[in-house]
């Protein structure tokens, strides 16, 4: 895991230098069309951005498939793809800045580990599609809103052996987040119809504590970036270049959607606002 460079750290307002939290943790509307890409991605160079995420394996081994894989047509078996081109960059980036400008921006990030959790890679897209959806609903019944943005990756045979995967950035109100946190394992047995196994899922607030966006907004929007970039690594090796992404990393094979976000802050509701 890169480490801070302090020289490249931002100041605040009052001048004082703004420290980058190392323990930011880790729903359905596709977007962009997918390109045929290359299996996989080759590396490109870090320059030594700081990251603000702990990386977290799941050391858990595969559970027995349960779910049929179903979730649309865009789910079909033979719709695969192996990284992020630059179009679904551009849109969930886009998304990340309305999601702010909305009043919602993004506040926790989680990691489902859906290998993990039985869930096979066919399946992958409806588990996450039904995860958001009852956080979604569980935060309306306690009058609030959310936005949220994900990614799929799938990294079978190395060391981490994680498989396929869900990483989920995500606006909970800070008083939210116990009621969330308690409900989710619920939600991970609903899904897979298996019982929860250790580590499968983890969630952070973005900088390492809550309310860090209302509390120090500067902090919070540096911690978020590095938290965006950690979360498109899967990109391909054009797209990453375009964007100037500086960490890469093979996203792997991917059956169906390969990242999604919420309807509020998608490419139609962005144009509607403006």
């Amino acid at each position: 895991m890169a480490t801070a460079v302090a020289s490249r750290i931002p100041r605040a307002r009052d001048g004082s230098a703004l420290k980058l939290h190392r323990d930011c943790g880790f729903g359905g509307v596709s977007i962009a069309p997918l390109h045929p890409q290359s299996p996989a991605n080759p590396p490109v160079a870090r320059t030594g951005t700081a990251l603000a995420i702990n990386y977290l394996t799941s050391g858990v081994a595969a559970l027995s498939a349960s779910t049929n894989g179903r979730g649309g047509a865009r789910n079909r078996a033979d719709r695969e793809s192996h990284a992020l081109t630059a179009a679904q960059i551009g849109n969930l980036k886009a998304a990340e800045r309305h999601a702010e400008k909305i009043g919602l921006p993004f506040t926790r990030m989680i990691s489902i580990h859906w290998q993990a959790a039985g869930v096979p890679l066919a399946g992958m897209a409806k588990a996450t599609y039904r995860f958001t959806d009852l956080l979604t609903k569980a935060l309306a019944r306690h009058g609030s809103r959310t936005a949220w943005l994900w990614t799929h990756e799938n990294v079978p045979g190395n060391t981490h052996d994680k498989g396929g995967h869900c990483h989920l950035l995500i606006h909970v109100p800070a008083d939210l987040v116990p009621i969330v946190t308690a409900l989710q394992r619920g939600w991970l047995r609903r899904i897979t119809g298996q019982p929860y196994r250790a580590r499968v899922i983890h969630s952070k607030p973005i900088g390492g504590r809550l309310g860090l966006e209302t509390g120090n907004p500067d902090l919070h929007a540096i911690n978020l970036g590095a938290a965006l970039t950690y979360v498109l690594k899967g990109a391909s090796h054009d797209a990453a270049q375009q964007f100037n992404l500086e960490r890469l990393e093979p996203g792997g094979r991917v059956i169906g959607k390969r990242c999604g976000t919420s309807q509020n802050i998608g490419a139609k509701a962005r144009k509607t606002k403006g």
